[in-house]
């Protein structure tokens, strides 16, 4: 009891140097979206249709718009998947921040020139091509555009709101994954790599400025050059929004290595602030480990910190690391029955949400189930079913065929197993944070440029809508 009352003292300390309040965003309710609920695709199977959020989370507060991210499908990468966004809707409640009733509006799939985007792994590996692993997402408050960002590459791309492809970001060179020596990339797994980033573990976090002329991407965990799986530098790189290039990258540091530390999710508080989520891999999940779970939200600021987009990040460098403050936010403290009471792995998406009635705002949670499936070696496919009233929600989880509840074996050592009713496939939660204006500090919404179509069409709707209570519509 004193070590936590000693820890929580130090960041409240810590955040107050930073001129902000320190307090904790109070939990307010939480959500578990069925792992059967289908996407507006018109698929119908876990490979074409089943819905595969949150690997990111964005809310767009000039269209009143959020966006739930699915990665690169249930095959992990080696199963065709066309990777896609989905608009949902969730109504929250403007006096206390609870949410309910979630639905999905609309779901876009990625392309370019007729041709989809896709969850395989690149192949050749030396091209990237149109492989595509996305895990953040943001709008584009000038354009209303979506920024997403790739693991695979790690990439930067820029899509109408129709999905199809408009540009690609210029990935720094240092960021590519290759053969220091000669220069070959892989960008589809680290076989042959030296430098660069890691497999699956490329641009994880996303975030844009208010104003829409930054776009900040972070990697999920240090390069291969920098620490690899036992490094805990990670670059966030700065691009910019109108020319596509990066303009400066800084250097972030995890709590700890191991345990599949990284990053899930990059927040813009202001232009140079941000809230960042940091997890390991442990927790409800498919293949998960429940124990020592681990899921905390931090603020960080830029402001002072180097540019080390040519300094690596190796004992001995000298440079300024972002500055941390925190935990601002334990995503294990509040749980939910549901769930037996139990952390969820996969917390990969946050976003500031609405204001709320009393000046504060909701900060929305949300997990990605990976769609709860996993594969054998053969990449035979199965679902995978929990009974969340056991004291061991994993160590009671079966596999059966897909779309079959015959056939099932036990996900611990593979022996038979009876699939029963209180089964349920792995849901995605979303949770819902009620945070002071206070608490967010010097905060900054996306607004439109003036001028733009997002103000254009504002004003318009607001003409036709006074027209018709003249005329009594």
């Amino acid at each position: 009891m004193m070590i936590r009352s000693t820890r929580s003292l130090v960041a409240a300390l810590g955040l107050a140097l930073c001129g902000f309040a320190g307090a904790t965003p109070t939990f307010v309710n939480g959500l578990l979206i069925s792992g059967s609920q289908l996407d507006q695709s018109g698929g119908s199977s876990v490979n074409n249709g089943r819905f595969g959020a949150f690997s990111d989370i964005y809310y767009d507060p000039i269209r009143k718009d959020w966006w739930g991210l699915s990665d690169r499908g249930p095959g992990g990468g080696t199963i065709g998947y066309d990777t896609r966004v989905s608009r949902f809707a969730i109504d929250v409640n403007p006096n206390t921040g609870s949410i309910a009733n979630f639905r999905i509006l609309e779901t876009v799939l990625f392309g370019e020139a007729g041709q989809r985007f896709n969850g395989l792994a690149p192949a050749p590996t030396s091209n990237l091509g149109r492989a595509h692993d996305p895990e953040g997402v943001v709008v584009n408050p000038k354009t209303g555009t979506l920024l997403v960002s790739d693991e695979y590459g790690p990439a930067l791309r820029e899509f109408g709101r129709n999905g199809e492809l408009l540009r690609s970001f210029i990935t720094p060179a240092n960021l590519v994954p290759r053969n220091a020596a000669t220069g070959v990339p892989n960008f589809a797994g680290d076989t042959g790599n030296t430098a660069g980033k890691r497999t699956n573990r490329g641009f994880e976090g996303l975030a844009i400025s208010p104003d829409g002329k930054f776009a900040f991407a972070m990697l999920q965990s240090a390069m291969l050059d920098e620490g690899g799986g036992n490094g805990t530098m990670v670059r966030i790189v700065k691009f910019d929004v109108a020319s596509g290039q990066a303009v400066a990258q800084y250097a972030y540091e995890m709590k700890r290595s191991g345990q599949g530390q990284g990053i899930s999710a990059l927040v813009a508080i202001n232009d140079h602030e941000f809230f960042v989520l940091e997890r390991n891999n442990r927790g409800v999940g498919v293949g998960a480990d429940l124990a020592t779970a681990d899921k905390e939200v931090y603020r960080i600021d830029l402001n002072g910190a180097t540019d080390v987009s040519s300094i690596k990040l190796v004992a001995g460098s000298v440079y300024t690391k972002v500055k941390k403050v925190g935990p601002v936010l334990d995503l294990d403290a509040n749980t939910l029955a549901g769930l037996g009471n139990k952390s969820p792995e996969k917390w990969e998406g946050l976003a500031i949400g609405p204001k709320l009635d009393d000046g504060s705002y909701l900060l929305l949670a949300g997990t990605d189930s990976d769609y709860s499936v996993t594969q054998n070696g053969s990449g035979t496919q199965f679902d995978v079913w929990f009974d969340f009233t056991a004291d061991d929600p994993y160590a009671a989880s079966i596999q059966c065929p897909l779309d079959s509840i015959n056939g099932c074996v036990k996900t611990k050592d593979g022996s038979a197993a009876q699939w029963n009713a209180s089964l349920q496939l792995l849901p995605s939660v979303l949770h819902a944070y009620k945070i002071s204006a206070a608490d967010l500090g010097d905060y900054v919404a996306p607004v439109p440029e003036p001028g733009s179509v997002a103000l254009v069409l504002g004003a318009l709707l607001a003409l036709g809508l006074a027209r018709r209570r003249q005329q009594g519509g």
